[in-house]
C-alpha cells in the first residue's frame, strides 16, 4: 500500500504529513513523540493502511515541517495543537481515532479536549497522562520547569539533545539491541542537529512543564468520555513507565493494557505485535 508524502500550507509554515489508506476508511491521526517525526511511522503505515484511512503529520520544527524561529514562533504545546488541529481541519477529517507516543499525548489529548464529538478512541504507546508514569529521568527537566530563568538549568538540558542520548532512548529497555534501525537514530539526530534546532527543543523541555497541570482536565475528559483506549506500552520504557499505562484504568472502565517487551519505542521492535493490537482494536471501534 502507497504512503503518500504531502505538505499543507498551515498559518504560513510547511507542515509535512504523511498519508496512506482510503479516505473512507476509519481514521488514525499519528502524533509522534521527542526527537522523531512521522518517519517512525512509516512501518506501521504500511502494515494498517489496508483497512484504515492514517495521517501522520511533523510538528513544526521536527520532521520536514517548517521550523521558524523560536524568537518569533513559540515552540509551546499549545501552538503544536493548533497546527494539528488546522491541518485535519484543512483536509476535513472530523472523525479520528489518535495514536499518542510521547510529545503526542499531550498534543493528542489537547485535541479531545477541544473537540471530544470527535475522537473516537485512544491508542497510547508510551503516551502519558498520569504522574504514575514519571520516572527519575524527569529530575534534570523538573529542575527546570522550577527555575525556567537558571540558564545553567537550561544547559544542562542539552546533553539530551546529542547522539547518545538519542541511541539510549532507542535502545534502552530493549531486550534485544540488534532489532533496533540505527539509521531511525540517524535520521532523528541529523535534524536534531540543524542549527537552531536545539533552542527548539528546549523551549518544548520547558513547556511540557504544562502538561502535569492539565493531567486532571485529561482525567475528567477520560472520566466523562469513556472514549475506548488502547495501551500498548514498552515495559522496558525508563522515561514513561509502566505505572503510567496501568493508570488509564483508574479513570476508564474498559481500558485495555499490553505491557510489550520493548523500550521507549515500541514499533522498532515490537512492530507485528503492536499492529495486530492496534488493528484489532480499531476494528472494535466500528462494531
Amino acid at each position: 500500500m502507497e504512503i503518500r508524502n504531502r505538505t499543507a500550507r498551515i498559518d504560513g509554515l510547511d507542515v509535512f504529513y504523511r498519508e496512506a489508506g482510503d479516505p473512507a476508511a476509519p481514521t488514525l491521526v499519528l502524533l509522534h513523540g521527542f526527537p522523531t517525526s512521522s518517519v517512525g511511522y512509516r512501518p506501521l503505515m504500511a502494515e494498517l493502511a489496508d483497512e484504515f484511512h492514517l495521517i501522520a503529520p511533523d510538528y513544526p520544527g521536527f520532521g520536514l515541517s517548517s521550523a521558524p524561529d523560536p524568537a518569533s514562533w513559540p515552540y509551546t504545546f499549545d501552538h503544536l495543537t493548533d497546527i494539528v488541529d488546522a491541518l485535519l481541519e484543512q483536509l476535513g477529517v472530523q472523525r479520528y481515532a489518535l495514536y499518542v507516543h510521547d510529545y503526542g499525548a499531550p498534543v493528542g489529548f489537547r485535541l479531545a479536549l477541544r473537540h471530544p464529538e470527535r475522537v473516537t478512541g485512544f491508542v497510547t504507546q508510551n503516551g502519558n497522562a498520569y504522574e504514575d508514569g514519571f520516572t527519575p529521568f524527569w529530575k534534570d527537566i523538573r529542575a527546570y520547569w522550577a527555575e525556567p530563568a537558571n540558564a545553567d538549568r537550561r544547559d544542562a538540558l542539552r546533553a539530551l539533545l546529542t547522539r547518545d542520548a538519542t541511541h539510549w532512548q532507542y535502545t534502552h529497555g530493549v531486550p534485544d539491541p540488534t532489532l533496533v534501525d540505527p539509521a531511525l537514530e540517524v535520521h532523528d539526530q541529523a535534524l536534531l542537529d540543524r542549527p537552531g534546532n536545539q533552542e527548539i527543543q528546549l523551549d518544548l523541555f520547558l513547556d511540557y512543564g504544562t502538561n502535569p497541570g492539565q493531567y486532571p482536565q485529561w482525567q475528567e475528559y477520560l472520566r466523562v468520555h469513556q472514549p475506548p483506549l488502547l495501551a500498548a506500552w514498552g515495559r522496558g520504557d525508563d522515561i514513561f513507565g509502566p505505572d503510567g499505562a496501568r493508570a488509564f484504568t483508574r479513570d476508564l472502565k474498559n481500558a485495555r493494557v499490553h505491557l510489550l517487551d520493548a523500550g521507549h519505542f515500541p514499533l522498532t521492535t515490537r512492530l507485528k505485535q503492536s499492529a495486530g493490537l492496534i488493528r484489532d482494536f480499531l476494528r472494535g471501534l466500528s462494531d
